[in-house]
């Protein structure tokens, strides 16, 4: 009698739950060598630009508002230095709608002895939605050419002008030339409006055109995947995030092998060995990149 109630009304016979795939791929999509910072640091310490006259390696930063250009600089120069290192101004407000960066600003990171390292990341206003706001397309474009002087207050309203003899450089040299271009997203934040997007293209194109590789950096990883925050090992094999990173490949055109995740530096008051070497990982592939097309000029 008791089983058939049990079994009338479900009971320890009821259907199992539907099994749920496993939010992890049993193997990474790529490779990290999670023990192999000091190499990585070792690659990075070692390198210089293929041309004597590029004294330094141009990356320029530039994306959506709010993406993490400023904290990937910083979270950049702590993986180099090996502690805690604020060299860009980060904005930590709650209004996602205005850039905090509002000049053509040069960071260099110290390698000792009051030499830097031959690599300087360079941070723009962001990419606004909407008209005559954020940064201009054509703008970053100049910059790209090495026409843009360090210190230029972004105007969304108009473009730099050759009669702004303060800012506009007439003669750039290969070392005031971008190397590479490397987009910023928040692998946590909304679909990018359609006016970004629009701004986002005449970028890639003007870079296309001029030869420069370009890059894409998803940061925010953490509070995208539960698995990668538990253990920033999983980032590689995380299916959520492989997802979305397919997502900004078919958004933005770059492909997926060139978009690296990143998880930067926010609360934590010591480096980690992993973040460092996924950092320093992706770094030293940028400063490859970038160093081929050095050699083409």
């Amino acid at each position: 009698m008791f089983s058939f109630i049990g079994k009338f009304f479900g009971g320890n016979n009821s259907p199992p739950p539907p099994k749920r795939d496993p939010p992890l791929f049993e193997e990474p999509w790529a490779k990290v060598n999670w023990g192999g910072k000091n190499e990585l640091l070792r690659h990075v310490r070692e390198f210089k630009p293929s041309r004597d006259e590029v004294q330094n390696v141009r990356v320029l930063l530039y994306g959506p508002v709010g993406a993490g250009k400023s904290s990937f600089v910083n979270a950049v120069s702590s993986a180099v230095q090996g502690r805690p290192s604020i060299i860009a101004a980060p904005n930590a407000s709650t209004d996602g709608t205005k850039s905090f960066t509002v000049e053509y600003k040069t960071h260099k990171i110290r390698k000792g002895n009051g030499a830097h390292y031959p690599f300087v990341f360079t941070d723009v206003m962001g990419l606004e939605s909407g008209e005559s706001v954020g940064v201009r397309a054509e703008d970053l474009k100049l910059a790209m050419m090495g026409h843009v002087k360090e210190g230029y207050m972004f105007n969304p309203v108009s473009t730099l002008s050759q009669t702004n003899t303060q800012h506009y450089n007439p003669s750039p040299t290969a070392n005031d030339k971008v190397h590479i271009l490397v987009c910023v997203l928040n692998a946590n934040s909304p679909d990018i409006k359609p006016s970004v997007l629009q701004k986002m293209r005449e970028i890639r194109e003007a870079a296309r055109d001029l030869g420069i590789p370009q890059v894409a950096v998803a940061t925010h990883i953490d509070l995208t995947c539960e698995e990668v925050q538990r253990n920033l090992k999983n980032v590689y094999r995380s299916k959520y995030l492989k997802q979305k990173l397919g997502q900004f490949s078919a958004t933005i055109g770059i492909p997926v092998n060139c978009i690296f995740p990143v998880k930067n530096y926010g609360q934590l008051l010591e480096n980690e060995d992993n973040m460092d070497t996924l950092i320093l990982s992706i770094l030293k592939n940028m400063l490859y990149f970038a160093d081929d097309y050095i050699d083409t000029l």
